[in-house]
């Protein structure tokens, strides 16, 4: 009698028995906001000696001391560090937690402070570590993301198996997530809510009552706060922004706040950042990384130890980026709807008069200023979703990243003006 065969192995969409098949097309809300560009400018040629506004990485230079402390540390690649980080560097973190935001106590580096290799793998696994830690919810469990919004958000809630329910930040909310507008029912199967501030990309910044109003409602709801403050340097009105643990203090329930180096100290290829807050939450996300994430090279820490411990390159950094939107302020003016935001380093500027039959607005002033300016930066709608009503709130913008030096930027600025009218 002949034997019959077991069913075919799943792996994720695929399976064994289909695998030498087609695979689906993967829709393109799904797909990589750079793929997208990629796609969309490959067949053209610029029209001037290229610059990249797209992509937000920091051109500025590192700090001078981040050569010597790796030379000095170059024998610590030879040994696996802990997952959580080491001693040092999870203090080193936390006394800046404790001076940066002024906390009522010290952070606990033992228990609210692990590390990370940036934020994104962080912000990724948090979500599904969150699905883990949640109590039971009232329907399927939802994570809540600002739209637009950084990709890793909505990739943690699909691999948390999570519903995935974009919050529209437009100008008519202040470019924040409307809380008013979150009904009860939706809040009591939440299971994280994702919130940066400043934001990315529009630049907005929460205050202290907002900050405080959200966390009321986590508590109330049994759901986490994930905090993106990777932007809380770049400020540009003089006013540090309030932290997510300064309104959750002493015990910073329900709170996590994810920190990176990337923007603060230029170093974004360095991939060191941490996570802090809630330490139930943080328990059960160590227990996860360790099996699922990668460690933190020791080199690396301590480089973060020295970048955690020093001002000066931190206050000359924000100094280029406020000479940079001194000059937007001057060049842009009042046109595509421009207004100096308060954090970051983005514009977000409104195209959607130069919309087509075949592209949208932003598609559209993308193509515009790659085949005519050299220019490329990334259109508005790639950076979101479709809301319930049908409308991407990033339709109709333009995302410009100032990260070049001010002599670039300037030209950048100004081939704008002059492409776009």
């Amino acid at each position: 009698m002949r034997r019959a065969l077991p069913p075919p192995i799943t792996f994720g969409f695929m399976t064994a028995a289909t695998a030498t098949s087609q695979p689906a097309p993967i829709k393109a809300e799904g797909r990589s906001p750079f793929v997208r560009l990629h796609e969309l400018l490959a067949d053209i040629k610029p029209g001037k000696p290229a610059i990249n506004l797209s992509v937000g990485e920091p051109q500025h230079p590192i700090p001078p001391f981040v050569g010597p402390v790796i030379a000095a540390h170059l024998n610590d690649f030879g040994r696996y560090p802990a997952n959580k980080g080491t001693e040092g560097f999870r203090k080193a973190a936390g006394a800046w937690l404790d001076r940066r935001y002024g906390l009522s106590r010290p952070m606990d580096p033992e228990t609210e402070v692990i590390v990370l290799n940036g934020t994104r793998e962080g912000l990724f696994l948090g979500a599904i570590a969150a699905a883990r830690h949640a109590p039971q919810r009232a329907g399927k469990p939802a994570i809540l993301i600002p739209n637009p919004f950084y990709a890793a958000y909505a990739a943690g809630a699909a691999a948390a198996g999570c519903e995935p329910v974009y919050l529209p930040t437009t100008r008519e909310t202040g470019f924040l997530p409307d809380l008013n507008a979150i009904d009860e029912a939706l809040l009591k199967r939440t299971v994280a809510f994702f919130i940066a501030s400043p934001s990315n990309p529009q630049g907005a910044v929460a205050d202290e009552a907002y900050l405080a109003r959200l966390v009321a409602m986590a508590r109330r709801h049994g759901f986490l706060v994930f905090a993106d403050e990777c932007y809380c340097e770049i400020y540009l009105n003089g006013r540090p922004p309030h932290g997510m643990l300064q309104v959750s203090q002493p015990d910073f329930a329900n709170v996590v706040v994810f920190h990176s180096l990337s923007k603060r100290s230029n170093l974004p290829g360095l991939r060191v950042g941490f996570a802090a807050g809630d330490r139930r939450f943080l328990a059960r996300y160590v227990e996860l990384r360790n099996i699922a994430a990668p460690q933190v090279p020791v080199p690396a820490q301590e480089v973060a130890i020295a970048a955690y411990a020093d001002e000066t390159h931190v206050d000359k950094n924000r100094e280029l980026y406020v000479a940079k939107f001194d000059l937007a302020d001057q060049i842009i003016g009042n046109r595509y709807g421009y207004q100096r935001p308060a954090g970051g380093f983005f514009l977000w500027l409104d195209v959607s008069a130069h919309g087509s039959d075949e592209h949208g607005g932003d598609e559209a002033a993308t193509l515009k200023l790659w085949r005519e300016g050299g220019l490329r930066v990334i259109p508005g709608q790639y950076l979101a979703r479709d809301g319930a009503d049908g409308r991407n709130p990033g339709a109709g913008y333009i995302r410009v990243a100032l990260v070049q030096d001010k002599d670039i930027t300037g030209e950048a600025l100004h081939r704008i003006v002059e492409v776009l009218g």
